[in-house]
């Protein structure tokens, strides 16, 4: 009987002495003796940087906005450039002696290797000529580290079974913006192509009757505006029940169906099919509750069957993602750009973003950071885009015909909104508040008023639009097909429903039938 004897794996050697060299040279595995990284640094030139900044009074002005004291890898670099700063700053002179003054004065002299360390940086250089070239390369190697930290951070959460997938990619896209945002630099431009672009833009506007921008499709918005311009946050706001998911539905309808230019809506609250469902009822005119009972007359039947294929290949995209943060935003926003040359993007609406990954002390805070990274969206694509938001109860609480009429501080959550904002617009609707007479006698039964309240770049003023609640439409006054319709109210020609929304805040009770039509 043969005995089995199993040896330990760990206690086996392999005897390689008498085997050939062919043989040997096959069993042997090459020794790797990188057994980690280092962290990308450049600690030369960080001494480089320091020196030129003690002998050249106007180098730090060139690094200012480049580095930081956290640009610095070693961290008494760190501390001499935080003295150097100071001076800077104070606007006393910098050299050998006044940093280290300084950095006697803050308690950390020692702490970089006393002024023999000083006088050392200072002869690391004769000349501050490359300081700029060295100054981007310590930032590439700063962001390269911040980089790494990310990753690092990343990975470790993602092999953690407890953490929720899609609250890390939050996390994820949140902690890359801000690192994106904090080392985002804009270099300085000649005129010259500047004053060419500001030309062209005149001729554009010259041959174009005034329309330099997206065409919202009502002759007088547009004649105050020269259409939505590229670059510009327009804020769209209004008390609940004044329609503006309607007007805004009636602007991309006027856009992708009328005039073929691509569009895109971010809804937040509705669905894709609810939002459909609302530009069919604008486009063939038949009551969104009909359309959402399937209950339409014969008429109706066949004004849906004439219109129903104006929407046959329009180029409107619609994204219902709920709970959408700025950061998948800009990524969908981007593509959406990039493949299909989308114009102009809106946003239904702004209070239901987020911007989840990034810490804040208060929800203003948060809505400030949305805000303000929607402006720099629409700078960086060179479109416009139209956010709507709700305004607080301020409006409902004035008294008169005149307090009823909304203004830039009754916008919601952030005063950042308005500081942020190229154009901000207001949906009114005085007979929502019995007011049937305007200032000058006008009849306001079913008419709404667009108040332009603020306009970086032009007048404000009023519009005065039609408006059919059970349409979703908003018109211009003298629109022949508008005042053709159909209505379900044979006594008022312009009643109407408005769906609300489920965000909206303890809204005004509506009026009675008996004071208004029900819109």
């Amino acid at each position: 009987m043969t005995a089995l004897f199993l040896l330990p794996l760990q206690n086996f050697k392999l005897n390689t002495r008498n085997m050939p060299n062919n043989t040997r040279k096959r069993n042997q595995t090459p020794i790797d003796t990188n057994y980690g990284h280092l962290q990308p640094q450049a600690t030369d030139i960080e001494k480089v940087v320091l020196g030129a900044l003690m002998i050249d009074k106007d180098a730090f002005t060139v690094v200012s906005e480049i580095i930081r004291p956290e640009t610095f890898y070693e961290p008494r670099n760190q501390k001499v450039f935080t003295a150097i700063q100071t001076l800077n700053m104070a606007e006393k002179p910098v050299d050998i002696m006044t940093v280290t003054e300084e950095l006697k004065k803050e308690g950390t002299l020692d702490d970089v290797g006393g002024p023999g360390y000083i006088v050392e940086l200072s002869s690391h250089v004769a000349s501050s000529a490359h300081i700029e070239y060295h100054a981007r390369i310590l930032q590439q190697k700063f962001l390269a580290r911040q980089l790494i930290q990310f990753a690092s951070m990343i990975e470790t959460d993602a092999f953690d079974e407890t953490v929720d997938v899609d609250d890390l990619m939050q996390k994820a896209e949140g902690k890359l913006f801000e690192i994106s945002q904090k080392n985002m630099t804009q270099d300085f431009q000649q005129i010259d192509p500047i004053v060419k672009q500001a030309h062209d833009l005149l001729m554009q506007a010259a041959n174009s009757k005034g329309l330099t921008g997206v065409p919202s499709g009502y002759h007088e918005l547009d004649r105050i505006t020269a259409g939505w311009q590229p670059s510009d946050l327009v804020i769209i706001a209004g008390r609940p029940a004044m329609g503006k998911t309607s007007f805004a539905l009636s602007i991309a309808k006027n856009i992708a169906v009328d005039l073929r230019q691509p569009v895109a809506f971010f809804s937040l609250e509705m669905n894709s099919v609810q939002l459909v469902n609302r530009v069919i009822s604008n486009v063939c005119s038949i009551s969104g509750t009909k359309i959402l009972r399937g209950d339409l007359s014969k008429d109706e039947w066949e004004r849906f069957d004439k219109n129903i294929s104006k929407l046959s290949g329009a180029p409107l995209y619609v994204d219902d993602t709920p709970g959408l943060s700025i950061f998948e935003l800009r990524t969908k926003a981007r593509r959406l750009v990039r493949e299909h040359d989308v114009k102009i993007i809106m946003i239904d609406y702004l209070q239901l973003m987020n911007a989840n990954g990034m810490r804040f002390n208060s929800r203003q805070e948060e809505v400030s950071t949305i805000s303000r990274s929607l402006k720099g969206l629409a700078k960086e694509l060179n479109i416009p885009i139209l956010a709507l938001s709700q305004l607080n109860r301020t409006v409902e609480q004035r008294e008169g015909p005149e307090g009823k009429v909304p203004q830039l501080s009754d916008l919601r959550e952030s005063g950042a909104i308005e500081q942020d904002a190229d154009m901000v617009l207001f949906v009114h609707r005085p007979e929502y508040y019995h007011i049937y007479e305007d200032a000058n006698g006008n009849d306001m039964h079913g008419m709404a008023k667009i108040i332009i309240a603020k306009h970086r770049k032009g007048a404000t003023g009023d519009v005065t639009l039609r408006f059919r609640g059970e349409y979703t439409r908003f018109a211009n006054p003298d629109d022949d097909d508008f005042t053709q319709l159909p209505s379900d109210d044979d006594d008022n020609p312009f009643s109407g429903e408005i769906l609300g929304s489920k965000m909206n805040d303890s809204p005004l009770p509506p009026p009675s039938d008996d004071d208004r039509p029900p819109f």
